[in-house]
């Protein structure tokens, strides 16, 4: 589980990362259907790319830790997750978007949930450690 959760957690970093820097560098169009959204709409995007790289480098920065911290994952789960329900609220006021961005929500629902299951494997498995060591004293 600990395997699972750090490669779940550095393919999450580096998946924001280069999403944020392809919606920075391509602004409206990085959105399908958006590019002729205009310049407030593509200012936006590009605002909004660059603070998804600096939540990937978060995702990178937890994964980097040893053990890695459950509540880290947990709160950068919860966020996604809030991503998520965000797009929800945006289906009942404005009805479905383009397929992709609805493929995006069923992600952004679907894995926070195996992020909080996972959240405490490796905190466990050291604390595991740590008693075996301590027993074997």
């Amino acid at each position: 589980m600990v395997t699972a959760l750090r490669t779940l957690t550095r393919l999450m970093g580096w998946s924001c990362v280069a999403i944020g820097l392809y919606h920075v560098l391509l602004g409206n169009a990085a959105l399908p259907g958006a590019t002729s959204a205009g310049a407030t709409v593509d200012s936006w995007g590009r605002f909004m790319g660059a603070a998804f790289v600096g939540y990937g480098l978060a995702w990178l920065w937890t994964a980097r830790e040893r053990p890695i911290p459950a509540q880290a994952v947990r709160l950068l789960a919860a966020v996604f997750l809030l991503g998520g329900v965000g797009r929800l609220l945006s289906v009942a006021v404005h009805g479905w978007p383009h397929g992709f961005q609805i493929a995006l929500t069923v992600i952004e629902l679907a894995l926070p949930p195996v992020f909080f299951w996972l959240a405490t494997a490796d905190e466990r498995a050291r604390e595991g450690t740590a008693e075996g060591a301590t027993i074997a004293r």
